[in-house]
C-alpha cells in the first residue's frame, strides 16, 4: 500500500535507489550525478534535519523522498565546503551549476529560506505521487512557520521544470545552467 511518511533511518538504501534511478535509465553519467546529489544534499538532510524529511513508502520500502533544509544560511556550508570540494572532478559544466545555485539561493533566501530536494522513482511520478510528497512537505514546513521554499534545477529539464510549476512554484530566474523556482507559503 502506497503511503507517505516521515523518513526512517532504514529508509537510506532505498532513498540511495530512489535518488540513482529517479533520471529512468541509470547510465553511467545518471549515476554519477545521484551520487553526487545524494551525498551532497541527502547526507546532509539526513544527518542535520530528519525531521524535515519524508519519503513515498511502497510496503515498507522508499520509492521516493522530499527533503528540506529550514533555513538556507545553514545549509550554505554544504555549498560553501563539501559541495565545491565534491565536484572539482566532475568538470566545469558541475563547477558552472554549483556556482550558479549558491546564487540562486543566496539571492532569494529572504523570500525562501528553505531549500527542498526531491527525486521518485518514474513509475510513481506518473501515478502523481510527486505532487503528494511537495503537498506533504509544504503543509508540514507552513505548520513551523516557513514562509517560502525554493529549489534549482538544471534549465534542460522541462518535465521537471512543468511539474513544478503544476505544484505551486513560480519561475524565479534563470541563471546560466539553472532555474530557480520558489513557492509561498
Amino acid at each position: 500500500m502506497l503511503n507517505i511518511r516521515k523518513y526512517a533511518a532504514d529508509d537510506f538504501d532505498n532513498v540511495r535507489y530512489a535518488c540513482l534511478h529517479s533520471e529512468g535509465d541509470g547510465d553511467d553519467e545518471a549515476t554519477e550525478n545521484g551520487q553526487f546529489i545524494l551525498h551532497i544534499f541527502c547526507d546532509y538532510y539526513i544527518e542535520k534535519e530528519p525531521h524535515n524529511c519524508f519519503v513515498l513508502d511502497d510496503d515498507g520500502k522508499a520509492v521516493g523522498y522530499i527533503f528540506c533544509a529550514e533555513n538556507f544560511d545553514a545549509f550554505k556550508p554544504i555549498f560553501v565546503s563539501e559541495y565545491f570540494t565534491q565536484i572539482t572532478h566532475m568538470g566545469e559544466s558541475k563547477i558552472s551549476w554549483a556556482n550558479g545555485a549558491y546564487l540562486l539561493h543566496e539571492k532569494y533566501k529572504e523570500l525562501y529560506p528553505a531549500h527542498l530536494h526531491i527525486d521518485i522513482l518514474p513509475e510513481y511520478q506518473r501515478q502523481g505521487w510527486g505532487g503528494k510528497l511537495v503537498s506533504a512537505l509544504f503543509e508540514h514546513l507552513r505548520a513551523k512557520g516557513i514562509k517560502g521554499v525554493m529549489l534549482t534545477t538544471g534549465s534542460a529539464n522541462t518535465v521537471a521544470n512543468g511539474f513544478y510549476k503544476k505544484y505551486g512554484f513560480e519561475h524565479l530566474e534563470t541563471y546560466d545552467t539553472d532555474v530557480a523556482f520558489g513557492a509561498k507559503l
